[in-house]
C-alpha cells in the first residue's frame, strides 16, 4: 500500500513540475535532492548503517586532509586551469549565442520557420509568431535557439 501511494506522489509530483517553469524546477530539485537526503539517512539510522557512513566519511577526511598540503602547494596552478576552462566555456557560450541570432535566413526559410505560406500578410506573420513564442519561449522550458530562430524569421519577413 505505501508503494502504491509513494508512486502515484511521485506521478503527480512530476506532472505538476514538468508544466511548471524552470525556476521552479530547479527550486523542487534541490528540495528533492534534500528530502531524498534526508529520507536515506532516516533509513540508514533505522537500519543500523549510520556507523558505515562514519567510518566512509571518516576516511574521506582524512584522504583530504593528506592531500590539503600537496593542493596548496599546486594552487596557483590549479586556479589558471580552472579560469582557463572558465575562459573556453564563455567563449563557447558566446559563440553559440553570436550563431543563434546572427546570419542570414531567406524569405522561403523564414516561411518554413513560421509555418506560413509564401505572402502571408504582416499581421499573419506576427501572429505566427506570437503562436509558436508561447510555445517554445525559454522562460516557459524551450529552446533559446529555436526562439532565436523564429525571431529572425519574424524580423527577416517584417524587413523584406
Amino acid at each position: 500500500m505505501f508503494v502504491l501511494l509513494l508512486i502515484l506522489l511521485v506521478f503527480f509530483a512530476l506532472r505538476k513540475v514538468q508544466k511548471a517553469p524552470s525556476s521552479a524546477k530547479a527550486r523542487f530539485l534541490r528540495y528533492l535532492l534534500i528530502a531524498g537526503g534526508l529520507v536515506v539517512l532516516g533509513y540508514m539510522g533505522t537500519a543500523g548503517w549510520l556507523g558505515g557512513l562514519f567510518a566512509v566519511l571518516g576516511l574521506a577526511l582524512a584522504f583530504l586532509l593528506r592531500l590539503l598540503p600537496s593542493l596548496l602547494q599546486n594552487a596557483p596552478y590549479l586556479h589558471q586551469i580552472w579560469m582557463a576552462w572558465q575562459r573556453s566555456q564563455q567563449g563557447q557560450a558566446q559563440q553559440q549565442e553570436s550563431r543563434h541570432t546572427s546570419g542570414k535566413m531567406t524569405a522561403a526559410e523564414a516561411y518554413e520557420v513560421l509555418g506560413l505560406k509564401m505572402g502571408a500578410s504582416d499581421k499573419e506573420i506576427i501572429e505566427a509568431h506570437r503562436r509558436l513564442m508561447q510555445k517554445i519561449h525559454p522562460d516557459r522550458g524551450g529552446s533559446d535557439y529555436l526562439a532565436a530562430k523564429i525571431n529572425l524569421a519574424k524580423k527577416t519577413l517584417l524587413e523584406r
